[in-house]
């Protein structure tokens, strides 16, 4: 049993159709802050190694929902629940009899979450499509990444921001809606929903001419040189955030530039002055810079590898990584002050033990 007693969302019961991707993910935030998720997973499904750390803090029940058994079973879990998640392909759920009608004809204050890439809707719902591809029609993609072509940010903004987040924190706030009127509903994540919602900052900002539709010309995108990674002598890197321009004087002073040459905001100047921040960082290895800037105001950080950072003093002392399970493990997040989030292992469960656990008749 790995029923949570912690958390800012303990007491509440969700219901996990297990899937890799964003429904994955989100029940793990879930997990984290206290819920008790039930995972359901097909009997021989236990999963890889490498997604162990995400099937963390959850009860782990093995049901096949191709048998009238296995859904009887799940809906008995579901009719005590306060929440379901799922990521199944349109019309999947309705196949295996756990589609939001007959789940909230038997729990009508449930709330029933459902994410997918495309959504519902939509001349593109029900066809493949993977992360990289959501991001590409909500406009993200064309923005990140060198003049060249665009580069895909790891799964972080389509699955896990634009659909995880986004199903976490419509599920929560439904429930709060359910709790007061005792009705539930159906609420959808699709990343490229959640995604272009993201980016509404640079939406508004090229509508009103002060975001360029160019990779790399803009403030925050690599187009700046004072906002921008630097190769160093060592071939590592260094990641300068010096927007401001008590920032700006001090990267400058400490790469021993004059900051009266030039401008900041004068884009004319970006090109002589990003030569001149690369000749400079290439100069010494990143841990020197790193040591140089440490604590003052230039905004320069060392990009740290999966290795380092959780052995960073910061990350150290903050307890941002752990190690669990026999790996090293990003922590909960965020932090609260009166109800501390943290983190179980899974658990093996039956039906019938989360239903006493439960109070269930």
């Amino acid at each position: 049993m790995v029923a949570a007693t912690h958390g800012p969302l303990a007491g509440l019961r969700i219901i996990e159709l297990d899937m890799p991707g964003s429904v994955l993910f989100a029940g793990m935030l879930l997990a984290d802050l206290g819920c008790d998720v039930i995972r359901i997973r097909r009997p021989g499904s236990e999963g890889s190694a490498l997604a162990a750390a995400l099937y963390r803090g959850r009860s782990e029940v093995s049901l096949d929902l191709s048998q009238a058994a296995g859904r009887e079973q799940a809906l008995s879990l579901i009719a005590e629940a306060d929440g379901v998640i799922e990521g199944y392909r349109p019309g999947v759920a309705e196949q295996v009899g756990l589609d939001p009608a007959r789940c909230l004809a038997l729990n009508p204050r449930l709330v029933y979450a459902r994410t997918s890439g495309w959504g519902r809707e939509g001349p593109l719902a029900g066809t493949p499509g993977n992360d990289i591809n959501h991001l590409a029609l909500s406009g993200a993609l064309h923005a990140i990444g060198p003049a060249a072509a665009p580069v895909p940010p790891l799964n972080l903004i389509g699955e896990y921001a634009g659909g995880s987040l986004f199903l976490a924190l419509g599920l929560v706030s439904a429930i709060l809606a359910a709790q007061a009127t005792g009705r539930g509903q159906v609420i959808e994540a699709a990343q490229v929903d959640g995604t272009a919602s993201m980016m509404s900052l640079y939406y508004a900002l090229h509508a009103s001419g002060r975001w360029s539709d160019v990779r790399a010309a803009n403030m925050v995108d690599g187009g700046a040189p004072y906002y921008r990674c630097y190769a160093c002598a060592d071939g590592r890197h260094v990641a300068v955030g010096a927007l401001d321009p008590q920032a700006f004087r001090a990267l400058c002073t400490g790469l021993g530039i004059a900051a009266e040459k030039f401008d900041q905001f004068d884009r004319s100047c970006w090109p002589a002055l990003t030569e001149e921040f690369a000749a400079a960082f290439a100069s010494r290895g990143r841990d020197e810079w790193a040591a140089l800037f440490e604590g003052g105001e230039g905004c320069v950080s060392p990009v740290l590898s999966l290795t380092e950072a959780p052995l960073h003093p910061h990350n150290r002392a903050r307890g941002t990584f752990a190690a669990s399970g026999g790996a090293m493990q990003p922590m909960p997040a965020p932090r609260f002050s009166a109800t501390p989030a943290g983190i179980l292992p899974a658990a093996e469960e039956s039906v019938a033990e989360v239903l006493a656990r439960w109070g269930a008749s």
